[in-house]
């Protein structure tokens, strides 16, 4: 068992549980909250998202956007991992070098430059 902090300094031992739904993900999401004594819209106020974007996502709505729930897991200290058959394993490391190569050939990602306001 391994044990790891949220950002709010609680200990977590980590504990594997199926998520096969939207709605088992919201139960786990909520299940942590609550345990670590955290209000929800002050779950949403540090991970960047609404409250009610918090609230949608511990009901089960399958609509969300990914992103966003990451960033709950995240603040949650909630880590995702999937279980993957050995072939598709050796596929995704090749995938992910790949990747990798990429992104140091394009060079560091920019931040989009606004244009300029007014006359």
């Amino acid at each position: 068992m391994k044990i790891r902090y949220n950002v709010y300094g609680q200990r977590h031992f980590n504990m594997k549980h199926p998520i096969r739904t939207p709605e088992d993900l919201g139960l786990i999401i909520r299940a942590v909250r609550k345990s670590t004594a955290v209000r929800q819209d002050d779950l949403a106020g540090a991970a960047h998202v609404s409250r009610q974007f918090a609230v949608n996502v511990e009901k089960g709505k399958p609509t969300v956007q990914i992103g966003l729930v990451f960033k709950l897991l995240e603040e949650l200290g909630i880590g995702l991992h999937a279980d993957i058959p050995e072939a598709a394993s050796q596929a995704l490391s090749v995938l992910k070098v790949r990747r990798d190569s990429k992104r140091r050939a394009n060079g560091p990602a920019r931040a989009r430059r606004l244009p300029p306001v007014g006359p």
